[in-house]
């Protein structure tokens, strides 16, 4: 009714004996109301007081805890081709356990013969090599004997140039006596024919004194040829001397030249040993590779490579093994801005994907289903989704992770933080503010320590 006039039907007629309007007219509904009001805003300032955690959260997943236990891929090194398989995906092996084999497909090592050949080879170089060591020792022994032999020669030919000094030596003074005997045989002529000449001495005694004058002038003359060929004797043991030396010094240079040359084919040879030794002992371990094994023991997951006669290359992933014996870890990640809320040894609660949970981040006491984790590793470096990485290991204090999580299982991160009153936290949300800076209790006492 819109109450437009003063005759006001509802003052003339009693309504009060219908149920409808018995049902629909409630005067003091509205103290119901403002009671429940009241009521309301009690337990939402009582709320706004109430303790409140505040988390750093992150999504993340499942790893290990150490790299040698994750999950990987099995390369090979050389190139090849598969011959046979020896597993089945969901197989379990043992470390050194054969997975497949394969065969060459370079030319150049498919000689099944490769390595005994090298090794033949490697063995007539080293025959070689002994061969020139033994040309080596000859030599040095023939330039032994020609320094003997010349220390000899020239020790004889100067005892020829001494000989020759000492009968230079000698002529020169039988010449020195024959110019006096020839002096003496002149000056007595002279007497001669001068007292033949005053009569005091016969023709027979001049004649006699000019014999003996051309005597001692052949004498003098003899000696001083005999002087002139002792000193080309001299000469000639002096030259012999110089040639002696000469021709030793060509033996023998001519000998260690030979012996240097055989010493460089010896290292050329040893060098060409040592890589002949290199190619084999390369060869032998390539062909130990013609076998893929397990690095580890674990399960076969997926064969990356199928059938039989496919080519790969060098370093192509052929097969994927989980290890068999692994420690569980959640790989997280946080955002720049929580970076410094977190730190080593923090405890940190994990909802994992597929395990049911009852999830209250401000309440973790309250929540069911997570468990206890504890950060052992924060990444220094920006990761290529624009976040940090975080590694979470179990914590020893909570109760143990459930064994059916699986690497690579989603997981929810809570890092717990200060608490706070859930007001303080409903009004920093409203602002977009950071939590609070938080420092475990473990480097608070470390810093009043160093204070200290």
């Amino acid at each position: 009714m819109l109450n437009i006039t003063h005759n006001s039907v509802n003052k003339q007629v009693d309504l009060g004996h219908y149920k409808a309007f018995s049902k629909a007219n409630k005067p003091n509904h509205y103290k119901y109301f403002n009671r429940f009001l009241v009521v309301f805003s009690i337990i939402a300032v009582i709320i706004l007081f109430l303790p409140w955690t505040q988390t750093v959260t992150g999504n993340g997943y499942v790893t290990t805890l150490t790299p040698d236990q994750r999950p990987q891929t099995i390369q090979s090194p050389i190139p090849g081709r598969i011959e046979q398989w020896f597993v089945r995906e969901g197989d379990f092996v043992q470390k050194g356990d054969t997975i497949l084999h394969i065969s060459e497909i370079k030319t150049e090592y498919q000689d099944p013969n490769l390595v005994d050949r090298t090794v033949a080879q490697r063995d007539a170089k080293t025959r070689s090599v002994a061969s020139y060591k033994e040309k080596i020792v000859a030599l040095e022994n023939q330039i032994g004997a020609l320094q003997r032999e010349s220390r000899l020669k020239l020790e004889q030919a100067r005892n020829k140039v001494r000989q020759a000094q000492l009968k230079v030596v000698s002529d020169s003074i039988d010449l020195e006596a024959a110019k006096t005997n020839y002096q003496i045989a002149e000056r007595q002529y002279n007497r001669t024919v001068q007292l033949q000449e005053e009569g005091l001495k016969a023709v027979t005694d001049v004649e006699e004194k000019r014999l003996k004058q051309q005597e001692m002038q052949a004498k003098r003359v003899s000696q001083e040829n005999k002087l002139l060929a002792s000193r080309n004797e001299l000469i000639n043991s002096e030259v012999e001397v110089s040639r002696v030396v000469a021709a030793y010094a060509d033996k023998i240079s001519k000998a260690q030249s030979e012996r240097a040359t055989a010493a460089s084919s010896q290292f050329e040879t040893e060098a060409e040993v040592a890589k002949l030794e290199n190619q084999t002992t390369n060869y032998q371990i390539r062909s130990t590779m013609y076998y893929v094994t397990a690095p580890q023991s674990g399960f076969i997951n997926k064969a990356l490579r199928a059938g039989l006669g496919e080519t790969f290359k060098e370093g192509e992933q052929l097969v994927s093994i989980m290890p068999s014996e692994y420690d569980l870890a959640v790989e997280t990640y946080v955002d720049p801005l929580d970076l410094p809320l977190i730190h080593l040894n923090e405890k940190v609660r994990i909802q994992f994907d597929g395990w049911p949970a009852i999830f209250f981040r401000g309440w973790p006491n309250a929540s069911y289903g997570t468990f206890g984790g504890e950060v052992v590793a924060i990444e220094t470096f920006i990761s290529d989704n624009g976040k940090f990485r975080v590694l979470i290991a179990p914590d020893k204090d909570q109760s143990a992770w459930p064994e059916n999580v699986r690497v690579g299982s989603g997981a929810f991160t809570m890092a717990l933080l200060e608490d706070v009153p859930i007001g303080y936290e409903v009004w920093r949300r409203l602002n977009g503010f950071p939590p609070n800076y938080y420092i475990p209790n473990t480097e608070k006492e470390t810093a009043k320590t160093k204070r200290k």
